[in-house]
């Protein structure tokens, strides 16, 4: 089973992660950007220097195919947990570019090789919490582009996600996070059961 866990930055997907790694310890918990040494050196590359908006893009495309290759089709069989996924891919890129999103998804079908999430889930911030959690930490370039920005790729997110066929679950980012993965364990146990 193979659960994305969406949301923009600082919205609580890296503590999940860790708290679902703590639940379920047969899971496999991993990440896009970076969920391989390849894509270790993307998202390194991405976040400290500044590519065109284009190869941006195809950066994250060819860390999205990686790790689907080396990560997620070897362990299909597995529960999976991903720290972002192609929602995540879609928004960002169709904010930064103005690609259309029919052209952005056929770019992420033909990187996620026929693989298809069992659930999503979406992390979701209000703007007085986001500026909250943002005003606490030291931004990396993506980040810096200002709350309006992670505003608009959220938006982007929920879109996607509400028009999308897979199972989705919907958490307000601010719960207690004990709550919050509560609610993610009711979801995975759901699906399991269909």
């Amino acid at each position: 089973m193979y659960i994305i866990l969406e949301g923009i930055d600082a919205a609580g997907k890296s503590t999940q992660i860790e708290l679902l790694r703590q639940k379920f310890k047969e899971a496999i918990c991993t990440k896009e950007p970076g969920g391989t040494p390849l894509g270790q050196k993307i998202r390194a590359l991405v976040l400290q220097d500044s590519p065109t908006t284009l190869a941006e893009i195809f950066l994250f495309l060819a860390d999205r195919a990686e790790h689907i290759q080396k990560v997620i089709k070897p362990n299909i069989h597995k529960l999976i947990f991903s720290d972002r996924g192609f929602i995540s891919g879609i928004a960002y890129a169709h904010i930064k570019s103005a690609l259309p999103i029919p052209k952005l998804q056929e770019l992420n079908d033909l990187a996620m090789q026929g693989i298809k999430p069992d659930g999503i889930v979406l992390l979701l911030l209000s703007p007085q919490e986001l500026v909250h959690r943002i005003s606490s930490k030291e931004l990396d370039t993506i980040e810096q582009r200002g709350i309006e920005y992670l505003l608009e790729v959220q938006n982007i997110m929920k879109r996607l996600i509400e028009e999308s066929p897979y199972p989705y679950l919907i958490v307000d980012a601010s719960l207690p996070k004990q709550k919050i993965l509560h609610d993610i364990v009711e979801f995975v146990k759901e699906i399991d059961e269909h």
